[in-house]
C-alpha cells in the first residue's frame, strides 16, 4: 500500500470540470525502491510532482483556447497532467512527460477519473537522452524554470524534441530564470516575446508572471 495521502478536487477549464487527485500536501513522501533518488529527487522535492499548482490551471485556460488540429504537443513537467487532460479532451494529439516516477500513475488515475482514454505518456529527463519520446511541433510547460540550472538543461531538451518549425509556451510564475533561459534559447534560433499575467487562482488567491512564447 502506498505510504502517502491524497485529495480529489474539481478544477474548472474553460467551462468544463476535471476531476484531479493530488498528493495531500507538501509533507507526503513515499520512495518505494529509492526510485526517485536514483533520478535525483530529493525528499524535500519528491511530492512537487503532486501538487496543484496555479501556474498549470494558467497553461491550461491557455491550451483550451488554441486550435491544434494536426499538430503534435508535448507537455514537459507534467505533473498531475491537467493541461495535457485538457488538450487529451479536446481530441489533440498531446503526450504528458515526466520524469517522477509517480506522474504517470497520477496522470493516468486522473484520465480515468475524467473518463477519458488512455493518454500518451513517456520519461522525460532533462538531464538525459530520452531515445522513446521523439520530436514535436509545440512544447508546453508550467513553472518548470524553478532552479537556475534549469534554463541550460531544459533549453537543450527543447532543442532535442522539437521539430524544424516549433512553437513553446511556457508559463513562469516570475521565478527568476527567465532571462537565463531566453539567452539560451536565443542561441538556438529561437525568437520569442512575453505577455504579463495576473489571474485570481482560487487555489493561491493571485498568480503573476510571464506567459513566455519561443518560436522557431
Amino acid at each position: 500500500m502506498a505510504d502517502y495521502q491524497v485529495k480529489f478536487e474539481t478544477i474548472t477549464v474553460d467551462h468544463v470540470d476535471y476531476e484531479i487527485r493530488s498528493l495531500k500536501d507538501r509533507q507526503q513522501y513515499h520512495d518505494a525502491g529509492q526510485l526517485a533518488a536514483a533520478v535525483g529527487i530529493s525528499s524535500a522535492s519528491w511530492p512537487l510532482f503532486g501538487m496543484l499548482w496555479p501556474a498549470s490551471r494558467v497553461l491550461a485556460e491557455r491550451v483550451s483556447q488554441l486550435t491544434l488540429k494536426g499538430k503534435r504537443v508535448l507537455e514537459i513537467g507534467c505533473g498531475l497532467g491537467l493541461s495535457s487532460l485538457v488538450l487529451h479532451r479536446m481530441g489533440m494529439d498531446i503526450t504528458a512527460s515526466d520524469y517522477h516516477p509517480l506522474a504517470e500513475d497520477f496522470l493516468n488515475a486522473n484520465v480515468q477519473g475524467n473518463d477519458l482514454p488512455p493518454i500518451k505518456f513517456q520519461v522525460g529527463n532533462w538531464e538525459s537522452d530520452n531515445p522513446l519520446l521523439g520530436s514535436f511541433d509545440m512544447i508546453i510547460g508550467s513553472d518548470v524554470l524553478y532552479e537556475p540550472a534549469m534554463a541550460a538543461t531544459l533549453s537543450s531538451f527543447i532543442e532535442c524534441h522539437s521539430e524544424a518549425p516549433v512553437e513553446v509556451i511556457i508559463v513562469d510564475p516570475n521565478r527568476g530564470n527567465r532571462s537565463r533561459f531566453t539567452r539560451y534559447m536565443t542561441d538556438l534560433g529561437y525568437a520569442h516575446h512575453f505577455e504579463r499575467f495576473d489571474v485570481e487562482v482560487p487555489i493561491a488567491a493571485r498568480c503573476k508572471g510571464r506567459i513566455l512564447h519561443y518560436r522557431r
